[in-house]
Formats: structure tokens, sequence, C-alpha cells
């Protein structure tokens, strides 16, 4: 079934895709296979629907907000089609990595692959910034937060959690949490290792 799924796709794609994600051609093959499974009727595109038919996305509770990065990141100039090749650059990002050097720690030092240190807090930023405002708010942070643990914790134990994740990583104390802020806050985290998935051998 790999070998068939590659007919579609010319070298040159392989190669450019290649290029801009880190994947080897034969990754890309497999990706490929998943995405025309995922692509029932054979359209080319994937819709939010073909998405939340993946069983680890539907029972994910943040499986909303993975499904509208692969939306929010298309190229495609439209907010209901994945093409493939938008859909190979979201799960780039996830691409497991050796750990960064210093100089990728910060803006435009290193490269700028989607698996960078980097790409990969953008990523999350936006899974938090729910209204594309380049900002997280408490309601925001709330709000995912909600997503993430149900009922298994009171309401206001969410707030006091958000209360005081906005005081610590808010320093302009304008209430909110920049982009700048949220790297800042997370400095010490082990984001390439927390942001990797080892979806394909």
């Amino acid at each position: 079934m790999g070998n068939q799924s590659s007919v579609s796709l010319q070298p040159e794609d392989i190669e450019k895709i290649g290029n801009e994600t880190g994947f080897t051609a034969s990754q890309i093959d497999r990706l490929y296979s998943r995405f025309t499974s995922l692509d029932k009727e054979q359209k080319g595109y994937l819709s939010r629907e073909d998405f939340l038919r993946i069983p680890e996305l539907a029972i994910n509770p943040l499986g909303d907000r993975i499904v509208h990065a692969f939306f929010y990141e298309s190229l495609e100039g439209t907010e209901d089609k994945v093409n493939f090749t938008d859909f190979v650059r979201v799960l780039a990002h996830f691409r497991p990595i050796e750990k960064q050097k210093k100089s990728d720690l910060v803006e435009g030092g290193g490269q700028n692959t989607p698996n960078s240190r980097m790409e990969k807090l953008h990523f999350a930023f936006r899974m938090y910034d729910l209204d594309g405002d380049e900002m997280i708010s408490q309601n925001e942070l709330l709000a995912v937060l909600s997503m993430m643990v149900g009922s298994n914790i009171s309401q206001d134990q969410l707030v006091s959690i958000a209360q005081r994740t906005i005081s610590e990583a808010d320093t302009d104390k304008d209430g909110l949490i920049s982009f700048e802020e949220f790297v800042q806050a997370l400095e010490k985290t082990d984001v390439e290792q927390k942001m990797s998935i080892r979806f394909l051998s």
C-alpha cells in the first residue's frame, strides 16, 4: 500500500517536502498513505470531519485545538481544507529532534525548521491563544485548562491555577502572556522532548 500511494507524489514534491520538514522520502510515503486513508472521498484534501474521525483526536480533550492547528497553518488560503503538504508541515512540529543549541533558543538563531524549539513553542502558544490575537488571557488559559482536566478539578481551583500562571509569566504586568513571556516561562522546560511523537519508525 505504501508504494501504491507514492504514485501520486512526484519525486520533486517529495524532495521539496523533505527539505522543508526534515522527513525522509520513506517517511513522507508512509504519511501519504495515512493521508489518503483519511481522505475517504479522494478529494486531495482533508476536512475537519476527516480529522475528527481519527480515534486518538476524537478522545483527546484538546482534539479541537489540535485540529484547529492544521487549518491555522494551511497555506491553501481556505479554512476548511488541508492538503498533503500542510498535513506534513504540521506533523513536522512533532518530529523528534536532537537537543537544540543555545543559539536556537532566540528568534532567528539556528535553523527555523518546523520542529525547532522556537517553532514548537509557537505551535504550543497557538493552542492557548484561542482568539488568535498573539496574547494569552486568563480566560483563554482557563478555557484550555478546563478542556484538559474536564470536571476533575473544581472551577475555583482552575481559576486559582490560571491566575497564578498569569502572575508568574506576565513580566510586564499587563494581565496577558505574550509569546516572548511564554518562551521565557518555558525556558527550563524540555519542549523538544515533550512535543515529540514517534509516529514513524
